[in-house]
């Protein structure tokens, strides 16, 4: 069984190993996972002189304005969705990738790329859903959007070493490896709290050199630590194999 004091005792290890690359690449992951939210913000103006005279041309510009915001806004919207399909989804898989990577050798920055080069659709296709799950469960009240995330937690890392693995079994995967441990990584993850309110109180820059590569550390060993209480250990060494997957007993099909 994992502990709290255990994930974050190697976490701290490892990433002082490896450590410039890790800020590095936490960094990325931050950028890219966490520049999500848009505020909208509207103006009026409200003008009391000239009621009447050329009103019906000022309706027919402030329409034309409208159309043409909300056109620029829709193509906008369509981009940045398909930038976070089709790149930057898989940088966070990559991303994922390099820290597991970390738990056993020390991981290059190239790492980030793999889910480019190995079954590139396949991930596509697994994370968009895993997103698009996770959303549609947060329409029935916000609890079961957070325990759907947290079932959901391990697709990416299981795609970073399985990039073949079946849509399906990714998820069956996760679910199993997740099954009695939801509330513990919740609890994992509000030990982080302190760290976070220091971040702030430092502009960041605690969190940049700090304390985002050591959560994201502290994660895969979450993720390694259930690996091997789920489906067992066999001396995993990334850099006997050749394709880049990782393979244990029975994990890899």
């Amino acid at each position: 069984m994992w502990t709290r004091a255990e994930l974050k005792e190697n976490a701290k290890k490892f990433f002082k190993f490896n450590y410039w690359k890790m800020v590095l690449v936490a960094f990325i992951m931050t950028m890219i996972g966490g520049g999500g939210s848009g505020a909208s913000a509207g103006s009026s103006q409200s003008n009391s002189d000239g009621i009447g005279g050329a009103g019906s041309a000022d309706v027919t510009e402030i329409m034309a304005f409208i159309v043409a915001f909300l056109a620029i806004f829709l193509v906008v919207m369509v981009i940045a969705f398909a930038l976070d399909i089709f790149v930057f989804e898989p940088l966070k898989v990559g991303g994922q990738r390099f820290f597991v990577v970390s738990h056993y050798q020390k991981a290059e920055l190239n790492e980030l790329g793999f889910a480019f080069t190995h079954s590139y659709m396949n991930i596509v296709k697994t994370m968009f859903l895993k997103n698009l799950y996770t959303w549609l469960w947060s329409l029935l009240f916000i609890v079961p959007g957070i325990i759907k995330a947290y079932e959901y937690r391990m697709i990416p890392y299981i795609l970073a070493e399985n990039p073949d693995i079946d849509t399906k079994e990714a998820f069956a995967r996760s679910k199993e490896m997740m099954t009695g441990n939801k509330w513990d990584a919740f609890v994992l993850d509000l030990s982080f709290l302190g760290w976070i309110l220091l971040s702030v109180c430092t502009c960041g820059i605690l969190a940049i050199f700090w304390v985002n590569p050591y959560m994201y550390m502290t994660d895969a060993e979450l993720y390694v630590a259930l690996k091997e209480i789920t489906y067992g250990s066999s001396g995993q060494n990334y850099n006997n194999v050749a394709d880049g997957s990782f393979t244990q007993n029975g994990y890899q099909q």
